[in-house]
């Protein structure tokens, strides 16, 4: 017998094993925290830095500004706010300077409509690699929740750097 022969022989012999099984898959739905599976988050917790990196990485490769964009954004849209409804509309902000009060609400307003419009792109964007390739699932929308993260993290230092002189404090 020569090796090719014996290399057929296996191979024949495998698929024939494989064709006279009988597979029964039982799929059943998962609740609570079970349905995360802490265990292969934690298994695959350096897949999702680097997707997050990743997501990073794209977003600020293309722009000028960089990661200041993320400071950017929600203050051009205080200093709208300001003007349309602190000064034109008058719009009451019980005693607190309006471009914080407007800052204040902008910045987690800004997180969650972005990590949203990001998690949902990322969602159509990676269906190549979700199909191909085995990692939690959850990644693939957890990931631009992060780059998200960082972004509010940034903007939040604004509001605490806007409060230190203003004579308002943060209560619960």
């Amino acid at each position: 017998m020569t090796p090719e022969d014996a290399v057929l022989d296996v191979s024949r012999a495998s698929s024939e094993a494989v064709q006279a099984e009988d597979f029964d898959v039982v799929v059943e739905r998962t609740r609570g925290l079970k349905a995360l599976r802490p265990r292969e988050v934690l298994a695959y917790r350096e897949l999702l830095y680097f997707l997050t990196w990743r997501d990073i990485k794209v977003r600020y490769k293309q722009t000028v500004i960089g990661t200041a964009w993320a400071v950017l954004q929600p203050v051009i849209a205080m200093i709208l706010f300001t003007i349309v409804f602190g000064h034109v509309a008058e719009v009451s902000s019980s005693g607190i300077p309006y471009p914080i009060f407007a800052y204040a609400a902008l910045v987690p307003w800004y997180f969650f409509a972005n990590s949203l419009q990001f998690s949902s792109n990322s969602l159509v964007g990676n269906t190549q690699l979700v199909t191909k390739v085995y990692f939690p699932r959850i990644f693939v929308v957890a990931s631009p929740m992060l780059a998200c993260a960082i972004d509010f993290a940034l903007a939040f230092v604004i509001i605490v750097a806007s409060l230190a002189p203003s004579p308002v404090t943060p209560r619960a």
